[in-house]
């Protein structure tokens, strides 16, 4: 069946009110009793990349399922008609607000590094970075983490079956849909490297060459995969038939995971970060993740301010010079908590940020060290967010990602899993930057089972009469476009101001401030530059996507990034 519809009306953020079937559905489990009335919006909002999968999530609520259930759905969707961004083969990672007892919790399905990892892999014979075999290939994917997290979500938060959850995905993959215009455009610009192994270049390629555009693309492999994790759960892709294939594939093309890797993977419930800022709770991940702490520590160091009363070059030079120290933080620091002792105490606290913020000097830019300098890459689109609230009042915010556009452009044959190039996050060559010119110390160099360092930042800010759920793509910027999305919200923007506002970026090296165009007028620009800043303009980053909710009246808003290249809008 072709799949098809009128991009110029695609909905990216879509509302469902009450009134449109939430009537019980018959479900694996017993529901959580609800929120009281004055805690439950009584219709849900959705907000994510693609229509498709917004359209799953919807579907799934329509059964009687919660937020978690339709993240489920929303997931395995993504992972059909965005794998440019997503999939099965990649991992995510997760805040979750559920509103029968207020619990908040971050789902980590972060990537691992198989048993066999060795270094020297990654390295050329006169020990500079090997880029290929860290980006490209088997021997670039971590043991995917998403299977595993959304059986989790499946069995300890949702309402309905794992089976109830995946249909819409695996339907979308049996009867077929019409690639959008990123993915085609993906395809074009990766079909050299696909075209290395033979499974990639049958489901990628039609006859040596990307498909057509409109044409309906249907994808079986990655449907029976989906079918088996629907019916046997975690096992269904850990153990049996899909691990052996996995196995088989990655180490035929020589690659180093073994079933022992994929058996061992859990997926992990850990407290999320949680600070006060301004009156607003915000909610956020923690490591492996690196972005929560970051957010959290410039947002300590900005609590010293009162960025309302500031002219606009003032505002960008605090919150820039707090970005500038985060991130140097997050380099020397970070890694998997499970590996790594962590000063998190030291780097959470107000006290700690006090001393940062003393620092700063009133009108002039700090020069950041003497460390080598790296050029960061384009922060593209690639990695994907989406944002939910049910009508109870459950929320998840969950980043997705396969790491760079296709990820690793290998498929693994017979499964239809395109698997992820996440070994690059690790610190492979200590010091030296990976494709987004993030540096990286002996905290985050792999070891056989640890998770790689990421900058998703999936965050959730309840403030005294508005809630959002934030989050964004973007490889490092995605720390600094959730903050800048924060800082929106609470000046009063609404959800669609918020992921249309233009973005700036500082990761403490290279030594410049990373521009959208037109993020600043001309005399920001000259007081900027009078202060020592340099200034880069970059072309337009990130896919934010926004739910936010009005509690004094009541109001759902969904808001997805303006950014798209085909330029949807938002239908609601």
């Amino acid at each position: 069946m072709s799949i098809s519809f009128d991009w110029r009306a695609l909905a990216l953020g879509l509302l469902l009110s009450g009134a449109a079937g939430f009537a019980p559905a018959a479900s694996a489990k017993q529901a959580p009793q609800a929120a009281p009335a004055a805690q439950r919006p009584g219709h849900a909002a959705i907000a994510s990349a693609n229509f498709l999968a917004t359209r799953a999530g919807l579907e799934v609520l329509r059964k009687g399922g919660n937020a978690f259930d339709a993240a489920v759905a929303v997931a395995a969707a993504l992972s059909v008609v965005e794998p440019e961004s997503s999939g099965i083969g990649g991992g995510f990672m997760a805040v979750l607000h559920r509103a029968s007892d207020g619990r908040n919790v971050f789902i980590d399905a972060r990537e691992t590094a198989p048993a066999a990892v060795d270094p020297k892999d990654y390295l050329k014979p006169d020990g500079s970075p090997n880029r290929d075999t860290a980006l490209t290939g088997p021997l670039s994917a971590g043991i995917p983490g998403e299977p595993a997290g959304l059986a989790l979500l499946a069995k300890d938060y949702g309402r309905l079956s794992l089976q109830q959850s995946l249909a819409p995905a695996i339907r979308i993959a049996r009867d077929g849909f019409v690639p959008d215009p990123r993915l085609h455009g993906a395809i074009v610009s990766e079909q050299k490297l696909l075209e290395r192994w033979p499974a990639s270049a049958a489901k990628y390629l039609v006859d040596g060459q990307p498909p057509a555009e409109g044409a309906t693309w249907r994808d079986p492999d990655q449907a029976s995969t989906l079918e088996a994790l629907a019916r046997h759960g975690h096992d269904g892709f850990y153990r049996g038939e899909v691990a052996r294939k996995l196995v088989d594939a990655v180490r035929a093309a020589g690659g180093n995971w073994t079933l022992a890797d994929l058996a061992a993977y859990r997926a992990k419930e850990r407290t999320p970060i949680s600070l006060d800022y301004r009156g607003y709770q915000v909610i956020t991940a923690p490591p492996p993740s690196s972005g929560g702490v970051a957010i959290a520590e410039i947002l300590n160091i900005l609590s010293g301010y009162d960025l309302t009363k500031m002219d606009a070059a003032t505002r960008v030079h605090y919150i820039v010079e707090a970005m500038r120290r985060a991130f140097r933080d997050h380099n020397d620091y970070l890694g998997d908590p499970d590996f790594v002792k962590m000063p998190l105490d030291m780097l959470l606290s107000p006290y700690y940020a006090d001393g940062l913020r003393q620092s700063i000097l009133p009108d002039r830019a700090t020069p950041s060290s003497m460390l080598p300098r790296a050029e960061p890459a384009n922060a593209g689109m690639h990695t994907t967010h989406f944002s939910i609230i049910d009508a109870d009042g459950n929320m998840a915010a969950v980043t997705l990602t396969v790491n760079t556009t296709l990820g690793s452009k290998f498929v693994a044959a017979g499964t239809g899993v395109l698997l992820n190039n996440e070994m690059d996050d690790f610190a492979l060559v200590p010091n030296k930057p990976n494709v987004y010119g993030l540096l990286g110390s002996k905290a985050n160099a792999p070891v056989g089972g640890k998770r790689m360092l990421s900058s998703m930042s999936p965050s959730i800010v309840i403030g005294p009469e508005r809630t959002m759920v934030i989050g964004s793509p973007g490889g490092s910027t995605i720390i600094t476009q959730v903050l800048e999305g924060i800082l929106h919200f609470i000046d009063g923007q609404d959800a669609q101001q918020i992921v249309a506002h233009k973005r700036f970026h500082h990761q403490y090296l290279p030594d410049v401030v990373m521009t959208e165009p037109q993020a600043f007028d001309a005399g920001t620009e000259a007081s900027l530059t009078k202060m020592g800043y340099t200034l880069k303009q970059r072309e337009p980053w990130g896919f934010m996507n926004v739910v936010t909710w009005d509690r004094k009246t009541n109001q759902l808003d969904a808001a997805s990034d303006p950014r798209r290249p085909s330029g949807l809008g938002q239908v609601q």
